[in-house]
């Protein structure tokens, strides 16, 4: 029979000044050793089962990809894609900053993640009752040192090939660059706690990257791109949605004001199915400078969505709507796809 296995954290009493909690892998069978009363027990990590993943060696390739979360950067790269659509349709496309934004968009949205993982780890959200995939730095696969050098490593990445971008605008893509690294510290830090998620996402997986990525090849802004970067951030946002409306009951138990949390699980249904739809009727809007195919074909994204809101309620709460997030994220994509195509037809 497996024994069940579990991260110990504590901190020393003797050396109370240093920083990080020590580690202790121990069964759930195991007798602490006597020394052990010189300790202070913080909190328990990781309960039963320690991770699919038991060999995982500290701080490998294979642990750095599972925390980059390949799977999210579907949000970085569907206002990229609308917006690079965008730019070809009305003759601007160019393709160095296009593929500069993306690379931008993939490597802050990997910093945030890793962000994510590591200030979970020192609050101690990844609990027992945790829902959603398993974390690098809880489960051990990433020592909080590596993460922070990870952290740095990327954001300086990303700020340089921003920087690259000055070739194609102003310099006013300097204060964007540094808001996006803000945003991606306060987020989990502060912002997401307040009921200010949604928003969020409206202006950093919306606004901002639409309207940048499409300004850097266009050098200039049209009402089309206000209607793109809103439909780009209802759709992405519903991968927020999901995300809250799992795990709405844990966060109202650490404190985590999101909207579900505050309002409930009905609220939650209505505002996963409305804003599916909502990111669609954007599409209204661009048929007075491109051909209808730009709001007939993003209409096929609407039975995808309504087959997995279905989905979504039927399940309702527990770790299998975690199948519901990558179903979401598929249609995200698809959804991008859909509208860039009728941009160019």
């Amino acid at each position: 029979m497996r024994t069940n296995k579990f991260w110990l954290l504590f901190a020393c009493q003797k050396c109370s000044a240093h920083p990080k909690p020590c580690q202790l892998l121990f069964s759930e069978n195991t007798i602490l050793p006597k020394g052990l009363h010189n300790f202070a027990l913080e909190k328990t990590v990781i309960t039963t089962p320690m991770s699919k993943f038991p060999r995982m060696k500290t701080n490998s390739a294979k642990a750095w990809l599972l925390a980059a979360r390949p799977k999210t950067l579907t949000g970085a790269w569907v206002p990229v894609i609308i917006a690079t659509a965008l730019a070809y349709s009305d003759h601007t496309f160019k393709w160095q900053p296009a593929i500069l934004c993306l690379l931008f968009a993939s490597l802050m949205q990997i910093a945030a993640n890793f962000i994510n993982d590591l200030i979970d780890f020192k609050k101690g959200t990844d609990r027992s009752d945790r829902l959603g995939p398993e974390r690098a730095c809880a489960q051990g696969w990433i020592t909080p040192k590596a993460m922070q050098a990870g952290i740095a490593a990327t954001i300086l990445t990303a700020c340089t090939i921003g920087l690259l971008l000055l070739f194609w605008g102003s310099l006013w893509l300097i204060a964007v660059g540094v808001s996006c690294v803000i945003f991606a510290f306060l987020y989990t830090t502060v912002l997401s706690y307040f009921g200010l998620g949604d928003l969020l996402v409206y202006i950093f997986f919306g606004f901002v990257p639409v309207m940048g990525t499409y300004y850097v090849q266009a050098g200039s802004l049209t009402t089309d791109t206000l209607l793109c970067s809103l439909s780009s951030g209802l759709v992405i946002d519903l991968l927020l949605i999901i995300n809250n409306y799992r795990d709405r009951d844990t966060d109202r138990r650490s404190g985590k004001r999101t909207l579900i949390s505050m309002f409930g699980e009905r609220f939650g249904n209505r505002q996963y199915l409305l804003t599916g739809i909502l990111a669609w009727g954007c599409c209204i809007g661009l048929i007075p400078h491109h051909s209808v195919w730009a709001l007939l074909l993003p209409a096929l994204f609407l039975p995808l969505h309504l087959a997995v809101w279905k989905e979504m309620v039927s399940i309702n709460q527990g770790k299998a709507l975690n199948k519901v997030l990558g179903k979401t994220s598929r249609n995200m994509f698809v959804f991008a796809l859909l509208v860039s195509i009728g941009l160019l037809l």
